[in-house]
């Protein structure tokens, strides 16, 4: 236990745990004798006994590596007029940092204290906290308050505080843009690795209008975030992928992808062997990409980029499978030069294809391979790999 607390039924429990059953259980009985329980946190009372237990075995078991970090002290319970305080000295410069730094602070001492500051209206602050840096210049408290935004998250969308401060709300997206540029310029790790998750999750509850008016360095910035890939944490390059395959299916999305170089830097990234999830989210973004003749002309100047999706085929998962069948499918169907119809055989593209007719897939990703194949039959007809059985529509 990190914070014992004692219950009206007298059970003790850690705080956190137990306030968080008192939260979302829907009937609010005690666990463990099956009382009724009032929900309001006022009524769990520290026990400093057990805390004072605790602590000892900690001082004894030093030597083990334990420490003092491990539990925290018993905590009093937020106060709202202080917390309330707090946000109205946002506006006194002197005031400001500190008051920043404590919220942070208190958003990160748990779930109690997360509800209490959603609904006084902190997650406005900190959107109103970001625009206002934006539209000055300034990065002061910016680190903080995107942690708080990002704490606060999930509470405020289960009360329907965030979505309206942002769904139509452009500045906020330029913000969260300029302060990923500025970071990016200095190589601050830790502010790309903060923003980018929360980037991801503002697109994702914003309006699709807003979608369709990203601006040219909304993009540029999330191509140099994977460009920039092996400086960032896994979560921050998840976080692009998702942000671009979520504005993907725009037109002029797709376009200003391209130009930022999006088709070259995905291939890259694949070449490095991602882990499933994130190739699924590579080839989904490459047959988005391809379905345009700029993307397709951008992933045919790879020398990598056929091989690449052949070494894929079958190896990874089925909704891969299907993904690059679907971009070697234009590939074969709109670029259709000598170079690259022999390139395909010869980097095994053609061999997986067979393949893929004979292997346990769905039928119609068999059909599709097999419309490939019969494209180009003239050329690749006298390719060991090919059998007449495999052009024709029924296997003998």
């Amino acid at each position: 236990m990190k914070e014992p607390v004692t219950t009206v039924t007298g059970i003790t429990y850690d705080r956190e745990s137990i306030e968080k059953w008192l939260l979302k259980a829907k009937i609010c009985v005690c666990p463990v004798t099956n009382q009724s329980l009032p929900r309001g946190t006022q009524y769990l009372t520290p026990n400093h006994t057990l805390q004072r237990l605790i602590k000892a075995w900690i001082s004894s078991n030093e030597a083990k590596g334990v420490g003092e970090d491990q539990i925290s002290s018993p905590k009093s319970p937020i106060n709202r007029i202080q917390l309330q305080k707090l946000v109205k000295n946002l506006e006194v410069p002197h005031c400001y940092q500190a008051s920043m730094e404590k919220i942070h602070e208190l958003a990160k001492q748990g779930e109690r204290n997360r509800t209490c500051m959603v609904d006084i209206g902190v997650t406005k602050a900190m959107v109103m906290v970001i625009k206002n840096n934006f539209k000055e210049g300034n990065t002061n408290g910016l680190e903080e308050a995107l942690k708080v935004i990002h704490l606060l998250w999930h509470e405020a969308m289960i009360k329907n505080k965030i979505k309206h401060l942002i769904k139509e709300n452009m500045d906020f997206i330029n913000s969260l843009t300029w302060i990923l540029k500025i970071n990016m310029d200095k190589n601050n790790i830790n502010m790309v690795n903060e923003v980018m998750p929360l980037l991801k999750l503002t697109i994702d509850v914003v309006d699709s209008t807003l979608l369709g008016n990203l601006n040219n360095e909304f993009f540029r910035e999330i191509v140099r975030v994977i460009r920039k890939r092996k400086l960032f944490s896994k979560q921050a390059i998840k976080s692009a992928l998702h942000v671009l395959v979520e504005v993907c299916p725009l037109g002029r999305n797709r376009m200003k992808i391209v130009e930022a170089g999006g088709v070259t830097e995905l291939v890259e990234l694949e070449l490095e062997k991602p882990e499933k999830n994130m190739t699924e989210l590579v080839f989904n973004l490459l047959a988005h990409l391809c379905s345009c003749a700029e993307g397709r002309e951008q992933f045919l100047r790879h020398a990598a980029g056929i091989a690449m999706i052949s070494k894929r085929i079958l190896r990874v998962s089925a909704a891969t499978d299907d993904l690059a069948i679907q971009v070697i499918s234009v590939i074969a169907k709109y670029s259709t030069s000598k170079e690259i119809v022999l390139e395909m055989l010869r980097v095994g593209m053609v061999s997986k294809l067979c393949m893929v007719m004979q292997a346990d897939c769905a039928s119609y990703l068999k059909e599709k391979a097999r419309d490939i194949l019969r494209l180009h039959s003239t050329s690749w007809n006298n390719s060991p790999c090919i059998q007449v059985y495999l052009l024709t529509r029924h296997q003998r």
